[in-house]
């Protein structure tokens, strides 16, 4: 049903035709009224269309809505995972530097200790090859360590 403000807009968009139409000078055989009925007629039609374009567009904005918020969702889980990755290299990091800590012949100090992925690397110094070693093992020993880069150099006291 036609709301009284599209009635109206109707009523005066059909009026300015048919005025335009008696401006020309054009003569048909429908009276006054016949166009007049047509024009309400394709002004109603008009409308009609344009609603259902409208609704159409409506209907592909919330698939793209849906699919924006399934996508940002996807990117959260994502973060969510790299963030707990970066905490559980983290811990793994700071397992290791303790157990450099409490042996007396290797200096925590000494060495870096980077973990990514459960693969660890070790950098600095080592007061011999049997501390080196040592590092290494004490790094292995460590749960979630896959594998470890052993880099440290042999530089006695």
């Amino acid at each position: 049903m036609i709301q009284p403000r599209q009635r109206i807009l109707s009523i005066i968009a059909v009026s300015a035709l048919a005025l335009g139409l008696a401006a020309c000078g054009k003569t048909e055989d429908k009276t006054a009224g016949q166009q007049l009925d047509s024009a309400v007629a394709r002004t109603e039609q008009a409308t009609s269309d344009a609603a259902k374009r409208a609704e159409e567009a409506a209907k592909s904005a919330g698939t793209r809505i849906e699919e924006g918020a399934n996508n940002m969702g996807n990117a959260a889980s994502n973060a969510a995972g790299n963030a707990a990755d970066a905490v559980g290299d983290a811990a793994t990091t700071a397992e290791i530097k303790a157990a450099l800590v409490k042996d007396a012949e290797l200096s925590a100090l000494q060495i870096n200790v980077d973990t990514k992925g459960g693969t660890v690397t070790l950098n600095g110094t080592a007061p011999s090859d049997t501390a080196k070693s040592r590092a290494e093992d004490l790094a292995k020993g460590v749960k979630g360590v896959v594998a470890v880069n052993n880099m440290l150099t042999v530089q006695p006291k």
